[in-house]
């Protein structure tokens, strides 16, 4: 019996989308590419299967060269994890459309291994919620980029759910926010994301590996507006032969705008088509597999959000007053001791900036306290005016924990915060100042080691280094 297979007679009443990839992107003999694709399982059999995965990003290639690394990726699913369903985004080959295409016009998609069903319902409900949805047959009907995933999915999975196939095909950022605010509530344990990208086209293997790590690295921030930043940049390098640094990056811009904190981007795997034929190293395509997990830790709600933003506003507002910290009843998940930061701008530029990195505090009587020391005890700044109130916005910064690592490699870019302590001095940077700068890593480093630990540009390279992260609001 073949995995995943309808054997329903009516089936001949329903719409089926034919494997018009089949013989050409993989083996169209069921068996042949159930062997194809139980070797390609067979080289990672010691991969840790996980049920926190929220998304992968895998090739599209033909199976001889991408399988491989598509594999990497899909070796992580839990064949026993039952999902409601699996979100397919994926570019458009063939059709611009300024949006995205949903195919609520099949019924079933068909591959050697056997048919799956659409998820009619959600898919509607899609177009329903947004213009920038709408069904558009040509995005489909010749389209590889999703249905090369499918055998796969079929494979390793118990369960086949239904599909939402979706081509993703527009530059305008806007469209794109679009997209990712209708697919976010969808980003559930119930539910898996596929993106389907390739990467580097067609330079020189060696201008492939060059811009491959430069995309991959990008694309581990989780940060959408940097991705897009180095495509950019990528395209003016003037690397030989480069058409593209990610054929699906609308797709992958798609899912990052989709994601938060609770979220982390690991890369898997990389080769390109010159490490499977090394006699055609002059033109290559790259291929990265990517997954995205979701995140354990310490988090905070809209209403426990609030209370702190609350907390800290009686604390400034009643200082004026003489009256002492406020001391407010909270639940006991405000009650954790953690770090915090509280900023103040006023009309958008810095009016005062103080936190403590200790975890020895429960978190909403640090809030209060650092909130008062932005107001009042900033070095930088003269005290807060009765006056100035009307113009502040109060922003809150929850640390969590910090993990000590031994190379520059382990930091994360716009993710994460940066401590560094050498002898009896130390200095950090919150995640965020990644985002108001257009810094490398090295930068970063340097002037946190040299503007706030105060051990001089290179003072980093023989200290103590930690990362955390933080909850922004």
């Amino acid at each position: 019996m073949l995995p995943n297979t309808t054997n329903d007679e009516s089936m001949a009443a329903n719409r089926v989308r034919p494997a018009t990839q089949a013989g050409r992107f993989y083996e169209a003999d069921p068996t042949e590419l159930m062997k194809e694709i139980d070797d390609c399982f067979g080289r990672h059999a010691d991969t840790v299967v996980s049920d926190d995965i929220a998304a992968l990003i895998v090739p599209h290639a033909g199976y001889y060269f991408s399988a491989n690394v598509a594999a990497s990726a899909f070796a992580m699913l839990n064949p026993e994890h039952h999902y409601q369903r699996i979100f397919l985004l994926g570019p458009s080959h063939y059709e611009w459309l300024n949006g995205a295409s949903v195919n609520v016009a099949d019924d079933f998609y068909s591959t050697p291994l056997g048919t799956i069903p659409v998820d009619h319902a959600t898919a509607g409900a899609l177009i329903s919620a947004d213009s920038v949805f709408h069904y558009n047959a040509k995005a489909h009907d010749r389209e590889h980029c999703l249905e090369v995933q499918l055998p796969f999915l079929q494979t390793r999975l118990n369960e086949m759910p239904p599909i939402v196939p979706i081509i993703i095909s527009t530059n305008k950022y806007v469209h794109l926010q679009r997209i990712a605010a209708a697919l976010k509530p969808y980003l559930t344990p119930d539910n898996l994301f596929v993106i389907s990208s390739d990467f580097s086209h067609y330079p020189t293997y060696e201008g492939a590996c060059r811009a491959d790590k430069l995309t991959g690295e990008a694309l581990l921030t989780g940060n959408a507006d940097h991705f897009i930043d180095v495509i950019e940049e990528n395209a003016r390098r003037g690397i030989p032969g480069l058409e593209t640094s990610a054929c699906g990056e609308f797709a992958i811009i798609t899912l990052l705008m989709m994601l938060d904190k609770q979220y982390d981007v690991r890369h898997i795997l990389y080769q390109n088509s010159g490490d499977i034929d090394a006699d055609r190293r002059d033109r290559v395509v790259g291929y990265h597999s990517f997954a995205v997990m979701r995140r354990e830790g310490f988090s905070l709600s809209d209403e426990e959000k609030d209370t702190l933003h609350g907390i800290a506003w009686k604390s400034i507002k009643t200082a004026f007053e003489g009256k002492p910290l406020p001391n407010e009843e909270v639940g006991e998940h405000l009650k954790t001791p953690c770090g915090a930061f509280v900023t103040l701008k006023k009309n958008g530029q810095l009016r005062g900036c103080i936190g403590y990195m200790g975890e020895d505090t429960p978190l909403h009587l640090l809030v209060a306290e650092m909130a008062r020391s932005a107001a009042f005890e900033d070095y930088r700044f003269s005290p807060l005016r009765r006056e100035e109130l009307r113009d502040i916005d109060v922003e809150i910064s929850v640390l969590t924990p910090r993990r000590r690592i031994q190379s520059i490699d382990e930091f994360q870019l716009h993710r994460h915060g940066l401590l560094i302590r050498k002898g009896n001095r130390s200095g950090t940077f919150l995640p965020q100042v990644a985002d108001e700068v257009n810094w490398t890593k090295e930068e970063f480093f340097g002037h946190c080691a040299q503007d706030k630990a105060g051990i001089g540009w290179d003072g980093w390279r023989d200290a103590e280094l930690y990362v955390y992260e933080a909850i922004v609001f």
